[in-house]
């Protein structure tokens, strides 16, 4: 910074020096008021608050008489104190205030882009600001854990410094939103989400992510973004056990549920029996589930359901005979694993159809 800069916010510091050489006063309320406005004007302008210091000691220096008592230099340093600490009160206000005008603007940028409440245009002029280029396709991960996750979250910090430690200055955006935490990314960088998946699932002692299929154009991160959080939801709904699910890989489930009434009618018509067994249907429907989930070897579902091989067969015996349906007959399979993926989606049994 210049002398010539600086000195325009020293202005009347050294008046009030030389004041308090002669008298040994101590600042007054307007003086330390006038202190704290330069102080924030030169915060706006983004000068270095040590530059800035640094100017008032030398003209502390400049201005300090050639003999002067102890008492009379202990009353000029505490002067001195309370100018330069009302200028840096100022500075800081306006810093925070700054941070947070930005962090609001941030808040309203992520709210704009994931539900797409803003003119296309404009936010592609925002999104340049927070490091996206929307012309660009994007993909968009969410990771929910057991809490819920702000800005300021301990989690939140950490995962974004472990990216910023990995990719550096790559234009990815990482957010929080319903307390789940989200990362945008380019769509030809899969590289960061798997990384920011792993990272998330360590940092919030288990959560699920979920990773949305790349789309194209400002509109695209909205779209992914709602993929991500579709596929959570089929997560939960199906039971999956995988920390990271992508929507890639569960795009045939949105379509079994397209027509929901036709599911419902599926899984009434093939699963409906299971409810005159005793117990319910639910462990029949477990069995199946385990089933098909094994390649159909009873050894391997009766391994997963901690059951042995003679009570599994057992229950697929007894699903044969209510159903009609032969779970290892492959004319019959299809039906009755789609009915099982309708199930889960649906609810069923603990919801009525």
């Amino acid at each position: 910074m210049a002398q010539s800069e600086a000195a325009a916010y020293l202005s009347g510091y050294a008046r009030i020096l030389t004041d308090v050489f002669a008298t040994g006063r101590r600042l007054t309320r307007a003086e330390l008021d006038e202190r704290r406005a330069l102080g924030e004007q030169a915060a706006d302008a983004g000068h270095s608050l040590r530059t800035l210091v640094r100017a008032h000691l030398t003209a502390t220096r400049t201005c300090w008489p050639g003999a002067i008592t102890a008492a009379g230099a202990g009353r000029v340093l505490a002067a001195v104190e309370q100018a330069v600490d009302a200028f840096a009160e100022g500075y800081e206000r306006a810093q925070r205030m700054a941070v947070r005008q930005e962090e609001a603007a941030r808040r309203e940028f992520i709210d704009d882009l994931l539900y797409g409440r803003s003119d296309l245009g404009r936010l592609a002029e925002r999104a340049e600001r927070f490091g996206l280029l929307l012309s660009h396709a994007h993909a968009v991960a969410v990771a929910e854990g057991p809490h819920a996750y702000d800005d300021a979250a301990p989690v939140t910090r950490r995962v974004e410094a472990a990216l910023i430690a990995r990719f550096g200055d790559r234009r990815i955006l990482l957010a929080t939103k319903n307390g789940q935490l989200i990362c945008i990314a380019p769509g030809d960088q899969d590289d960061v989400l798997t990384f920011f998946a792993r990272q998330a699932h360590a940092a919030t002692d288990g959560s699920r992510v979920a990773i949305g299929r790349p789309q194209p154009g400002a509109g695209g991160v909205v779209h992914s973004y709602d993929e991500a959080l579709n596929t959570l939801d089929l997560a939960r709904r199906l039971g999956l056990e995988e920390p990271v699910v992508r929507a890639a890989d569960l795009l045939v489930y949105p379509v079994l549920t397209r027509d929901r009434q036709a599911m419902a009618d599926l899984v009434l018509s093939a699963l409906g029996p299971l409810q005159s067994a005793r117990g319910g249907a639910e462990p029949l429907l477990l069995t199946l589930e385990a089933y098909f989930e094994s390649g159909c070897t009873a050894a391997e579902a009766a391994r997963r359901l901690s059951l042995s091989v003679r009570a599994v067969t057992y229950r697929l015996d007894r699903i044969r005979e209510l159903t009609g349906s032969d779970p290892a007959d492959p004319m019959h399979r299809y039906t009755l694993q789609t009915a099982v993926i309708g199930a889960r989606l649906l609810g069923w049994p603990a919801r009525e159809l």
